[in-house]
């Protein structure tokens, strides 16, 4: 299918015209809004200035939303089930994410939506256009930042993970006339690296699933530099079937499927044993341009939820390093078994478990070790068909009391026989 450009709009609706990358997820009419950028093996874009590469190395951005979404529209009353699930009291007093900056690499962040105006970092760069990153036509990068960083408000339920944290806007694609590829998905990761991220988001896979080496070896060289990147599966999981979708499966990135309300594996969620973590991925409320709130669907939206945890446990040990938070985060996961699976990989997040654990993690993931044979195991009362041994020696002891009792009023009874009898036998003698 080719690739069509964007035109611009202010409702999600009217984004339906980019939809390609998961088609088959459309059909069934379920909304996902997972960003693959094309990918292929031509040379890189310039940083500075991209230029545009053959049609096939463009990205086909697909965004809806569960529900016709107005930007500039209302925010959303009610607590999201995905915060629910969390004790957030108890969450925010191990940390906010305060001092930590969350690079999202995507189609821009907004940051006239009220919630996200106090959350930008300095710094932002558009490699699809002109400007710092904060517009955003398409509204996937806003969404991505706002289960990050938005900020508390009244009026709403909906905040994010680390609403203190701070957004680094690298916006890759999502451009009028000049689309991302993997030059400028490649460029924004060197970026976020030299300018210091703690976390990099990326909520988008590569068309088709292709690897491509410039991307490949520049997720290398950021892991290798200690970036801590995280980055979605994928939304082409309803077949069940596993597939590598990139850069999720590159080495030393923290891969997210999402998940459900029954924490299990959203049907959409890609799976692959590169598969981490999953995460929340299905009705996500957040932020869109311009002020107000709606809901999609997501591997998208998972991974920043993420990597939401990931700043959290950044700013509460801002010693351990990249390998180490990425460990703590797939081991203090609710797990599905003993070790990873192709779904859920460890399991689905906890953010409380993964901060109340202080204790300093290794640099990769144990499973469970197995449970020895019989350890656990109930253990059945004896069944007897006669008394037990308690009952007899109760009968035994009543036997010895009887018959102590017996012999005493046998010996008291003889004693006075014996003494009528002689006294008897005194009378007739004399």
């Amino acid at each position: 299918m080719g690739v069509l450009t964007p035109r611009p709009r202010t409702r999600t609706s009217g984004t339906r015209a980019l939809q390609r990358a998961f088609g088959v997820l459309a059909v069934t009419g379920v909304c996902l809004t997972t960003a693959p950028p094309a990918v292929a093996t031509a040379a890189p874009a310039a940083p500075a200035a991209p230029t545009r590469l053959a049609a096939d190395d463009n990205p086909s951005f697909g965004l809806s939303s569960s529900s016709e979404c107005d930007f500039g529209g209302d925010v959303i009353k009610a607590t999201p089930w995905s915060l629910q699930r969390v004790l957030l009291d108890q969450l925010r007093e191990q940390a906010t994410g305060k001092g930590v900056t969350v690079a999202v690499i995507d189609t821009g962040v907004d940051d006239s939506n009220p919630q996200l105006r106090g959350a930008m970092a300095p710094g932002g760069k558009n490699y699809v256009g002109k400007g710092d990153g904060t517009e955003d036509i398409e509204g996937h990068g806003t969404r991505v930042a706002g289960i990050i960083a938005a900020r508390e408000m009244p009026g709403t339920g909906f905040a994010g993970i680390a609403p203190k944290a701070k957004i680094l806007s690298l916006r890759y694609t999502g451009g009028e006339e000049k689309q991302g590829d993997s030059g400028t998905m490649s460029a924004a990761i060197n970026d976020a690296v030299a300018k210091g991220a703690d976390v990099i988001n990326i909520s988008s896979d590569t068309a088709n699933k292709k690897d491509n080496a410039t991307l490949r070896n520049t997720v290398a060289n950021a892991v290798k530099a200690g970036a801590l990147i995280v980055a979605a599966s994928g939304n082409d999981g309803a077949n069940g079937k596993s597939a590598n979708t990139y850069p999720a499966s590159y080495p030393g990135v923290l891969a997210v499927a999402a998940s459900d309300r029954n924490d299990e594996r959203a049907f959409f969620s890609q799976a692959g044993d590169f598969v981490d973590v999953a995460a929340p991925g299905v009705g996500m409320v957040s932020t869109v341009p311009k002020s107000g709130q709606c809901t999609a669907d997501g591997t998208s939206f998972a991974a920043p939820y993420v990597a939401g945890v990931a700043a959290l446990l950044k700013e509460k040990h801002p010693g351990w390093s990249a390998a180490q938070i990425t460990t703590r985060i797939q081991e203090s996961a609710q797990r599905p078994g003993r070790e990873a699976n192709r779904y859920l990989g460890w399991g689905v997040v906890d953010p409380v478990a993964a901060l109340s654990d202080d204790s300093e993690p290794g640099t990769r993931p144990q499973p469970d070790p197995p449970v020895a044979q019989g350890a656990g195991e109930v253990i059945p009362m004896e069944v007897t068909m006669g008394e037990t041994k308690a009952e007899q020696e109760r009968r035994v002891a009543m036997y010895v009391v009887g018959a102590g009792l017996l012999l005493v009023l046998v010996a008291s009874g003889s004693g006075v026989a014996v003494r009528d009898w002689r006294n008897k036998r005194a009378r007739q003698s004399g």
